[in-house]
């Protein structure tokens, strides 16, 4: 990933209604949620929901597939694997001790042994 989209995506996401909209569409994977039944779940009118939802598809960070009538989102999960290791590249300075209490913290939820993160 190059600089310019990690920024991109981080800017997107660094608003709550943007923020809450990604993390919600993540864990509806795979099957996605229609944009108005997006609005409808965070409780925003449709038109400042779309605009949100355009934020993230172009900073690359959700996609939308035309089903009949409705669009349905879904959170891009490879555009977020690339963005996560991008932040995570020079972990530490390559000091492995350092990194391994972040990898630690990461494992139970990326586990599929453990079932989804509980925060």
């Amino acid at each position: 990933m190059e600089s310019k989209n990690a920024i991109a995506a981080l800017a997107a996401l660094a608003q709550t209604t943007r923020l809450e909209t990604f993390r919600l569409l993540v864990k509806s994977e795979p099957d996605g949620i229609p944009a108005g039944e997006l609005a409808r779940m965070m409780d925003v009118p449709q038109n400042t929901m779309s605009a949100h939802l355009a934020t993230l598809s172009r900073a690359g960070i959700v996609r939308s597939e035309r089903q009949s009538r409705s669009i349905i989102y879904r959170a891009d999960l490879e555009s977020f694997r690339a963005l996560t290791l991008f932040l995570l590249k020079d972990c530490c300075g390559g000091n492995a001790e350092l990194c391994a209490p972040l990898i630690a913290d990461l494992t139970p939820c990326c586990s599929p042994e453990t079932g989804p993160c509980v925060n």
